[in-house]
Order: structure tokens, then sequence, then C-alpha cells
């Protein structure tokens, strides 16, 4: 014990001497991003985006995929011709073959046959159209619309009627084909979007992707346009004019991957990911938009020698997810260098208008087992996890302080919540690499076509790009006094962490949960935290040192003491 104490002494001691020498480097990244990050420019982009209906493959993705391709031209970003090696600066549009074909919605309109005014129209309503919906012929088809609920769909006769239902389109719709229906309707809002204030918004969905012969289409209603058709069939049997046009096509997927190459070790990475299909403004032209703009900060920061990445940066877009997971799977010898991997998903939303809040969904920790206290799962949702399940490790607290950090001086309210999966950080922990969400949530706007300009936020764009950036630079910049920083920055969380969690355990045992069970938690955390902060040794570019080796020593015996002290006190 005497000889523990006397290591951590003179680590501490050592530790104070090189902090005096080597300034705190983080520190210095935020003055020079707030001042480079140009609000304009990441909108700019997101109105591009936003105006244009995306699926993979289809002419609104890849022109929202060549339209961040001219910001990287002008930023200074050269395209590979025999890889990513041929400068500090590149970009590379990759092509894939897709699985089926790809849709685009042309018009739309439906109208009760008797009304003037239109029951919906594409051009206020541009989610009425579910996804690979087929087109009707020229002119349109008047027919009678059939109410149906999953207990008659089967069984109730469809032939050349329009199936009308509430619940997801595709069980309508599949159904509607069955039966030699012409097309089908329905609606289902889920609560957090508000539907009876909100009576206009349609969540986007599908339809099956068959034959594009045979398709026929498929109608998203509002709840404004479902009462307005369950009030006229009260009256008698309807018929409504339907008329579609949508495009259904083979193309190829694109993505498109640009490198700020690192210096000093190329081959580790910090990813970023923003996803460019779906259509909404928030989900996720202000992801596409954001990320734009740090790609371009990052180019401008290079030429001018006031950034060195020593590792690379790595800035994907493409479709969500399997864009993502192939990056991490086409070259397994690629994979091994990523370090660290970030998704921006509806990064800009107006926060007065939306209700949602700007969240960092976290890589599985114990608030995923047990969610109380301040932690809370969103209306998304998410199932409680096991122990076996949790991933310790720092990058959940380094990337919060880094927000934290960017709101200290301007008010901007950053949050957490439990993971709960779905977006682009899920392919990186299915790949064991430290992954992470930053997105908005609850929103009562999410996947409707609400989802528009006037409910995004330029000034929240910034405040989440300077974040991510500060982040990244700080993990492919770190020298020994900033990983020593970041040590003594994780412990304090720990702390933290664990006296919050005795002022629960305490309560709950007031309220009659055993006090095994609270202090198991509490272990639970601990050992989270002293896990997480021995796995601080691969920060340092410059590699492994005595001086974090010891400062790691200090910090896990700090918080396992704290540990061993509250435990005690549960009773």
């Amino acid at each position: 014990m005497k000889k523990f104490f006397l290591i951590t002494l003179l680590a501490l001691f050592a530790g104070m001497a090189y902090a005096q020498k080597s300034p705190n480097t983080i520190d210095s990244y935020y003055p020079l991003l707030r001042n480079s990050f140009v609000e304009a420019n990441a909108f700019k982009t997101t109105v591009f985006v936003e105006s244009r209906w995306r699926v993979p493959g289809n002419s609104g993705f890849n022109e929202s995929i060549f339209e961040v391709e001219k910001t990287l031209q002008k930023a200074g970003y050269k395209k590979e011709v025999k890889g990513e090696a041929e400068g500090p600066l590149t970009y590379r549009i990759e092509t894939r073959e897709m699985r089926g074909p790809t849709w685009e919605p042309v018009n739309a309109t439906v109208t009760i046959e008797g009304e003037q005014q239109p029951l919906l129209t594409f051009a206020t309503n541009r989610n009425m159209l579910a996804m690979y919906s087929g087109t009707t012929p020229a002119g349109g088809v008047t027919a009678e619309v059939v109410f149906v609920d999953r207990t008659t769909m089967n069984s109730t006769d469809v032939k050349g009627k329009i199936v009308f239902g509430e619940g997801s389109i595709s069980t309508f719709y599949q159904a509607a084909i069955k039966g030699g229906a012409l097309g089908a309707m329905s609606y289902t809002m889920p609560a957090y979007t508000q539907p009876e204030k909100n009576v206009n918004s349609i969540q986007f969905s599908r339809v099956p992707n068959q034959d594009t012969a045979s398709q026929k289409f498929g109608i998203l209603l509002s709840y404004a346009a479902k009462e307005r058709l369950k009030a006229a069939l009260a009256k008698g049997p309807v018929k409504v004019h339907v008329e579609v046009v949508s495009k259904i096509y083979h193309a190829k997927e694109l993505t498109l991957v640009a490198n700020a190459r690192g210096t000093v070790k190329p081959d580790e990475r910090f990813v970023f990911s923003a996803h460019v299909q779906e259509p909404g403004a928030n989900d996720n032209a202000t992801g596409v938009g954001t990320l734009a703009e740090m790609a371009r900060i990052t180019a401008e920061l290079i030429k001018q020698k006031k950034f060195e990445p020593k590792r690379t940066i790595t800035f994907l877009w493409g479709n969500e997810i399997e864009g993502t997971r192939n990056y991490i799977q086409d070259d397994t010898t690629r994979a091994k260098g990523i370090k660290w991997g970030m998704s921006l998903d509806m990064v800009g939303e107006d926060v007065s208008k939306t209700t949602g809040s700007f969240l960092i969904e976290k890589m599985p920790d114990p608030s995923a087992i047990w969610t109380r206290g301040k932690d809370k799962h969103t209306e998304w949702g998410g199932r409680p996890l096991k122990e076996a399940d949790m991933v310790p490790h720092y990058f959940n607290d380094l990337v919060l302080n880094r927000c934290y950090q960017q709101g200290k001086d301007n008010g901007w309210v950053v949050k957490s919540n439990p993971f709960e999966g779905g977006s682009d950080h899920t392919p990186f922990l299915q790949a064991k690499i430290p992954g992470l969400l930053m997105w908005h949530f609850t929103d009562q706007f999410y996947h409707t076509d609400a989802d528009r300009l006037d409910m995004v936020s330029s000034w929240e764009m910034k405040n989440v790009g300077v974040s991510a950036l500060a982040t990244a630079y700080t993990l492919t910049a770190a020298n020994e006094a900033t990983t020593l920083t970041l040590i003594d920055e994780l412990q304090k969380n720990a702390s933290d962490r664990l006296q919050d969690e005795y002022q629960l355990g305490a309560q709950a045992i007031k309220d009659g949960s055993p006090a095994d069970a609270e202090k198991h938690k509490l272990d639970v955390w601990a050992k989270w935290y002293t896990d997480a902060i021995g796995k601080m040794t691969d920060i340092n570019v410059g590699g492994n040192t005595t001086g974090i080796n010891n400062r790691i020593a200090l910090a896990k015996q700090t918080v396992s003491d704290l540990n061993s002290s509250l435990n005690t006190k549960l009773k």
C-alpha cells in the first residue's frame, strides 16, 4: 500500500510539472472552430438537400452527394486516382449495386368524389406517397373505398376497390394486392408526433418493393384526412379519385468518402458519418450540411497550418447504416484502424419548435440497465440491457464533455440518453468500435412532412459541428499532456456519477429496494468507469507512457476507493 501511494504521488507531481510545460490544447480548438464554422454554408447545403426526396440511388440522393462533392472540391480535396495516400486531402465516390430498384415520387392527389377540395395533394403533403408506391394509369382511377381492419381485411371483397385501414400501410397494401384491389390507403401516427395537434402531418413509410409492372399505389393519410374520410364513409358509400405518378428504376447506390490524412499514424482514424436518404430537413439534411461544413473547415485549417491531424479524419455520406457498415466491412485492414465513429443524424433542430432536445446517445453503459435519475430513454424507446451488454469506454464522457464545453458560454443545452440504436453508430458498435450518435429527440415532427426548413436552426448545427470537430481534433492529435487532462476529466465524471448513484441508491433503499441490489449497481458503475479509464492508453498518438500509466492507476484507485466508501454507507 505504501509503495502504491509513493507511485501515485510521484505520478501526480510529474503530471503537474508536465501540464505546466504543455498547455491543454483542447481549449484552443474552440475559438479556432467557432471562428471557422460558417453557419450559412451548412444551411445552404441543408436547403439544397432538403428540397429533394431522397432514397438510395434516386436522383435526389445522387444530386445531394454531388452537391457535397462540389464543397469538397472547393475546399481543396482532390479526387482519388489510386488511393487515400495520394495527398493530405482526398475524396472518392464509391458505387455499389443495389439489391432492388430505387424510387422517387413525382406527384399525387386524392379527391373524394363530389368534393372540390382534394383530400390530399403531394404539393402540401410530400409524404403522402408510400415509398415504392406504383403509378396509376394516365388520368388516375376512381373507385369505391372499403374500410377494413386486421380481422376483416382478408375476408372482405376488395376486388377493383381501394382498401382503407388504420395501421401499417404495408399490411393493408399486401391485403389489397392479394384481394385484387387497385391500391391501399392507411393512417398510423405515433403519439409523440401529436397528430391531433399536427393534423396535417404524415410520417413517411413504405410498401413492399415488388415487380414494377404489378406495383399498386399506397397512400398515407394525415389525421385530418383520415377523419374526413371516415366522416364521409359514415354517411354511406364513398368513391375517391386517385392520381399517382412515381418512378421505379434500377440504379447504383453512391457513397462519398473524404479523408484528411493523418501525418503520423494515417491508418488510425476517426470516422464521421451522415446519412443522405430520408426526405426531411432535420432528418437528415442537417447532418449532411453540418458534416460538409466540418470537412470544409478541416481542409481550411490544415492548409493554413492551424491544425495538423496526426491520425486520419474520415467524412462519410451515404445510405444510413448500410453505407457505414459497408465502409467498415469492405476493408478489414482499414477497419482495424478505425478507433472512433460518430453519427450525425438530426443535428440541426430548432428545439423551441420541435420540442426535441440535443442528445448524445451513449454506448451501452449501466444507465441502459437501470435507467433512473437524470437518465431517460427517448420516446423512440430502448429495451433494458444486461450487464454483459456493457461497453466500458471513455468515449461517452469525452464527447459529452466536449459538448458541455461548447455550451458553457452560449447556453446550448446538452443532454444524453441511454443506448437505443437505429442509426449509423450501430455498425461501429457491432464491429466493436467505439461509436456514438449526435441527434435530437423527442421530435413531434420526426419523419413527417412537417420536418421542413422552418424547423432548422443553423446555430444548433454550428454547436454540433464545433463539438464534433473538437472531439475529433482532440483524439487525432493527442499528446501526453492532452491524455493526462482527459484522464483527470474522466476521473471527475466517474466520481460525480458514483455520488449521484449513491444518492439514488440511498433513496431506493428507503423506498424498499434491498441494500445489496443498490450496492451492486454502485459496484457496476465503478467497474464500468475503472475499465473505461483503463482503455485510455490508446489516446496519445505517441503511444503509451509511464506518466499515462501512472495517472490511469491513480484515477482507477481513486474511483475504487470512492466506491468502497460510498458502498459502506448504503444500508
